[in-house]
C-alpha cells in the first residue's frame, strides 16, 4: 500500500505562514524535511512552489493549479487537481504532500501518516494546517528540540499515523 504523507511544520494554533513565507527559520527542521522527502514525489499548490527559489534537488514535484498554461521548469509535473497529483505518481511510490494550507485541507483525509514540526509559539498568520482530529490518528513518535543557538523557537517532530 503506497503511503501519503502531509508533511508540515507549524505553530501552536496550526500557523503555516504569511504572505506566502514561513513564520520562522530552523534548520534542523529543513534537513527532517529534506532527510524524509528525498527520492520521493512531493506534492505542492502553485504559491508552495513559487515560495521556492527553485527546484529542490532530488524530488520529483507536482505542482497542483488551475491555471493550464503556469510555466514549470523542465522535471516538474504540472496537474489541476489533488487526485490527478496522486494520479499521476507510480503507485508504489510514497507520495509527501507538502503544501500549502488548502492543499492540506483537501488531503488530510486521504492521508495515513503526517510528520509534523510543531513550533511552540503562537504567531501571526494566514495560512493554517488543519486540524488533526485524534479520533482519527495517533501519535506514533515525538521528539522535542529545544530552542538554541540556530533555532529561536523550540519545536517537537510529531509523527501521527491514521488509526
Amino acid at each position: 500500500m503506497r503511503n501519503i504523507t502531509l508533511i508540515a511544520a507549524a505553530g501552536q494554533n496550526n500557523e503555516l505562514g504569511k504572505d506566502n513565507q514561513l513564520l520562522w527559520h530552523l534548520p534542523d527542521d529543513f534537513k527532517h524535511f529534506k532527510t524524509l522527502t528525498a527520492g520521493h514525489y512531493i506534492i505542492m499548490g502553485r504559491k508552495t512552489f513559487e515560495s521556492f527559489p527553485k527546484p529542490l534537488p532530488n524530488r520529483t514535484h507536482i505542482i497542483i493549479t488551475r491555471n493550464e498554461n503556469y510555466n514549470v521548469p523542465q522535471g516538474c509535473i504540472l496537474v489541476n487537481s489533488l487526485q490527478n497529483a496522486i494520479a499521476i505518481c507510480p503507485k508504489l511510490e510514497d507520495l509527501y504532500v507538502i503544501g500549502g494550507g488548502e492543499i492540506y485541507h483537501q488531503s488530510i483525509n486521504l492521508a495515513n501518516r503526517i510528520e509534523l514540526t510543531r513550533v511552540h509559539e503562537v504567531f501571526e498568520a494566514d495560512t493554517y494546517f488543519p486540524t488533526i482530529n485524534k479520533d482519527d490518528w495517533t501519535l506514533a513518535n515525538s521528539i522535542n528540540h529545544p530552542a538554541d543557538e540556530k533555532h529561536l523557537y523550540s519545536f517537537t517532530f510529531e509523527t501521527y499515523i491514521r488509526k
